[in-house]
């Protein structure tokens, strides 16, 4: 049981601290980056462990993880707001043309980044063909380009 309660909690704290740190696209992971993650990991896993390096804790507690996802896909789906809390809403980095300084700081993106997902999406190469960019919940950059007028 203590292992179920510590996959649990260690579940519930990694859920709030990745939802705190702000939304980055993956084409922005530094090395340091991967190499926080990679200590993360290591701490998570003597965190769930413990003392219990059996076949069965470790199973057991796949098992707790993996329920405690599904549960919360389905307490998302029921509840809107949770879902909001839970994965984020989209923040839209450029309306109409004009950047948005302070949503590009609070989403820790830069305007370069903006042009890589316009030029592998759309071939666009300046911000002047940017009608809007939106930093997606899932962390990728949509762009919707200007009309070719």
């Amino acid at each position: 049981m203590d292992s179920i309660i510590r996959g649990a909690a260690v579940y519930l704290v990694l859920l709030v601290i990745m939802r705190l740190s702000g939304r980055r696209t993956l084409a922005q992971s530094t090395p340091f980056d991967f190499v926080l993650m990679l200590i993360i990991a290591e701490t998570t896993q003597q965190a769930l462990l413990g003392d219990d390096f059996s076949i069965t804790n470790a199973a057991l507690l796949i098992v707790t993880l993996i329920m405690l996802d599904i549960g919360f896909s389905y307490l998302k789906r029921w509840s809107p707001r949770l879902s909001r809390m839970i994965e984020g809403v989209p923040t839209v980095l450029i309306l109409d043309g004009v950047v948005d300084h302070r949503a590009l700081r609070l989403a820790r993106v830069d305007v370069g980044d903006i042009l890589v997902a316009a030029r592998s999406q759309h071939g666009i190469e300046t911000l002047e063909k940017i009608r809007h960019a939106i930093l997606e919940s899932d962390s990728g950059i949509s762009i919707i380009p200007r009309n070719a007028s």
